[in-house]
């Protein structure tokens, strides 16, 4: 049926609006300082196609609850609940991942969907936060669950909250969030429902498929089309699974350009890890993974305005085929392989896409991120109490062809690092430092955002944990750019007993007294660094971006005070020049990858 413009605009505003009255309401009632605090957690509007409607971000999938509970078998008051991995259909990463799921009822028949889904504090598992680094099975990870009725018709299962909550090291704050995600989604159903009392079901379905139906078109006309057709072929690595030895655990993507649709073939990606750092990507034909990896062919669009106008929902699944190699990938594991630090491989695969993509357009992309990590401390506090604080910590993000990266972002929109206020009155510590760190950023024409440089002072002894990647492998620069620095946690710096923690670590001891900092990874460079202006070099000296010797050694500028010597920077400059061998890599992964690699200094993949 026709579809009223004016209708169209207002149910697709109202989508928008419920999908962030649902986050609103799990923000303000949670309990636990992951998702409160640091709002790790997403909400999603899906229609009874179990199509994703809303695109502010991703969401998981109805897929799996729909398979174990028909639609016809629901009533008004059920929520659905699931964190099992291997039952998800790849839209679940890892066991900490909480989804709810209600039902939307309009004249008794399902019509639609709203979910949540978070990082809960813990689950249980062999150690507290859910996602021990040397897990070998998903058993050593937590509970599993696979798709229950949580409540039936308005009844909370009591039963299953108790299980749950048993096998929790924070069992309130469990409750509590789940009590939050349970009750914002049933609410966001009111609101839905309110929706199709007002305008039918009829139109508000046809509204649906224009939603989906003007995404699709929009991609191919503005974005696809920017891609020449043929085939391209990129890769990146993880650098360790938190069992074996740190090596290359390669992520292959070849992409192929048709008139119609990208083809990407994950053919070439590694055999599944005995460490944690696998992904359910294949379920679901690829549908979550699909919806994950689109954001990034925004970075095609016109302008950056535009970019940042143009959604991901689930209109962008028809313009992407995906093909899986078999059973026994990172991509497609086997159960019970573990999979809690799965970021390392989904993380990775929005890199190797975009690399794959700069290929082709010949690097009109961003250079490389990596701005998601999870590190945090547990112990007893004063009163004998046991404690856990985790924290999602960000880092910079790529430069690009017309602007510097950005410092500090996250890649969980509208998540953030815990305040430092909160964080202090309720856990014995002290942070001294929360900035950026100096040079982190690769340099470039356009350099890399900056990472994070936090400070922990300890107040009692305690333990340190982190499930970090990029702590040897580097965030790589494009077109001349230079990779940025890799993460590093370093204990007590500068005293008696300083020493370097592993990225991946589940009880490290630090003791009262001692100094946790950490640094997280800085951006990719793009372009030349010998091509960045004097006077933006000199900003980012005053701005305490770069330091002197960095504009000196990445840039070729020197400072004398705070002003540049002109004639000394061009002889440098002129120096460095010349030194080069000119056997660049369209593509630098700084000199991490050479370590795990045999000497190699980049792959064959690197070139154009």
């Amino acid at each position: 049926m026709n579809v009223d413009p004016i209708v169209l605009e207002i149910v697709e505003g109202t989508l928008a609006s419920i999908e962030r009255e649902v986050e609103s309401a799990i923000g303000r009632t949670a309990r636990s300082p992951m998702i409160r605090d640091a709002h790790d957690f997403r909400a999603g509007i899906h229609d009874r196609k179990l199509r994703k409607l809303t695109g502010r971000s991703y969401s998981a999938l109805v897929h799996p609850v729909a398979r174990d509970y028909p639609p016809e078998t629901m009533r008004p008051g059920d929520v659905f609940f699931h964190n099992d991995v291997y039952l998800s259909e790849g839209g679940i990463g890892h066991l900490p991942d909480l989804c709810v799921t209600v039902p939307v009822f309009h004249d008794g028949v399902v019509v639609a969907f709203v979910q949540a889904f978070g990082h809960h504090d813990d689950i249980g598992g062999a150690c507290p936060g859910s996602m021990p680094s040397g897990a070998t099975s998903v058993y050593e990870e937590g509970l599993m669950v696979p798709p229950i009725r949580l409540w039936d018709a308005g009844v909370p299962n009591e039963a299953a909250l108790k299980i749950m909550t048993r096998n929790s090291r924070m069992p309130d704050s469990l409750a509590a969030d789940l009590d939050a995600e349970c009750a914002a989604c049933l609410m966001g159903a009111r609101r839905l429902a309110e929706l199709f009392e007002r305008y039918g079901r009829a139109t508000v379905e046809a509204c649906f498929d224009a939603i989906v139906d003007k995404t699709t078109e929009t991609y191919r006309r503005e974005i696809l089309a920017k891609i020449p057709d043929g085939t391209y072929v990129w890769e990146d690595y993880a650098e360790h699974d938190g069992v074996d030895e740190p090596r290359l655990h390669t992520q292959r993507i070849t992409l192929t350009k048709v008139p119609d649709r990208l083809i990407i073939d994950f053919t070439g990606t590694s055999p599944q890890a005995k460490g944690p750092i696998n992904h359910c990507g294949d379920y679901a034909d690829g549908n979550f993974l699909k919806k994950w990896l689109a954001p990034i062919l925004r970075n095609l669009a016109d302008t950056p305005e535009r970019m940042a106008e143009l959604d991901v929902n689930e209109g962008v699944v028809p313009l992407i085929e995906m093909r899986f190699p078999p059973p026994g990938t990172l991509l497609t594991p086997i159960f019970p392989a573990p999979t809690n630090a799965r970021t390392f491989v989904i993380l990775r695969l929005l890199g190797v896409l975009a690399g794959v993509l700069a290929k082709a357009v010949d690097g009109r992309m961003p250079a490389d991120q990596e701005t998601i990590r999870y590190t945090g401390v547990y112990g007893t506090d004063a009163e004998g109490d046991p404690y856990l604080m985790r924290e999602v910590l960000g880092g910079g993000s790529g430069g690009r062809y017309y602007a510097d990266g950005e410092d500090t972002i996250h890649v969980v929109p509208d998540s953030r690092n815990i305040p430092v206020e909160f964080a202090e009155s309720r856990w014995p510590f002290i942070v001294e430092r929360l900035g950026l760190a100096v040079d982190s950023g690769g340099p470039g024409r356009y350099r890399g955002g900056l990472g994070y440089d936090k400070h922990i002072r300890m107040l009692r002894d305690a333990n340190f944990m982190s499930i970090a990647d990029r702590a040897v492998l580097s965030c790589w620069g494009v077109k001349g750019g230079r990779a940025g620095r890799p993460f590093s946690v370093v204990v007590d710096p500068g005293g008696p007993n300083e020493r370097e923690i592993d990225a991946l670590a589940d009880a490290e001891p630090v003791r009262a007294g001692e100094v946790i900092r950490i640094r997280t990874t800085g951006g990719g460079g793009w372009g030349d660094p010998l091509t960045r202006p004097y006077e933006e070099v000199a900003q980012d000296v005053a701005w305490g971006k770069v330091s002197v010797t960095g504009a000196r050694e990445d840039y070729g500028v020197i400072m004398d005070g705070e002003r540049v010597d002109r004639a000394a920077s061009d002889t440098l400059r002129a120096v460095l020049a010349r030194q080069r061998t000119g056997d660049e890599p369209f593509f630098d992964r700084g000199p991490g990858y050479a370590r795990l690699s045999g000497g190699r200094p980049y792959a064959e993949v690197d070139r154009v």
